[in-house]
């Protein structure tokens, strides 16, 4: 394995779950996965404010463990993919239920592509 197949390993295992490359301490990049893992709930948090806020002292948690084995999306989707899993597991609060709604109103992401705003002819014929 040349530098650069280490390095994608590497980083692979900070932010997506992937296997550990040998040489590596295990409990060194752990503590920098779980670092990274809570800048990224910060951001997300910042992106879905009423998520984080009705999630409250489980944010962290709950974020951490849906995100451990996904790699970034950025926050916006993120959040997004988040809310949708926990509204299908029947777990998302009623008041972050609202922003997901806001969300789908007036942006188009199927789960793939990036968020696209929605035509203000869309907003007005969506019916949500």
């Amino acid at each position: 394995m040349g530098l650069a197949d280490e390095q994608a390993a590497l980083v692979a295992a900070l932010v997506a779950g992937g296997e550990l490359p040998a040489g590596f301490d295990a409990a060194r990049v752990g503590i920098a996965r779980d670092a990274l893992l809570r800048k990224r709930a910060g951001e997300v948090a910042a992106a879905w404010p009423l998520l984080a806020a009705h999630l409250g002292t489980q944010w962290t948690v709950v974020f951490a463990g849906w995100a451990r084995n996904r790699p970034p999306g950025g926050a916006l989707r993120d959040g997004w993919d988040l809310a949708r899993a926990l509204a299908a597991a029947g777990r998302l609060p009623t008041g972050a239920a609202g922003e997901l709604r806001a969300r789908e109103r007036r942006w188009r992401y199927d789960g793939v592509r990036p968020p696209r705003r929605r035509t203000l002819g869309a907003i007005l014929h969506s019916g949500r």
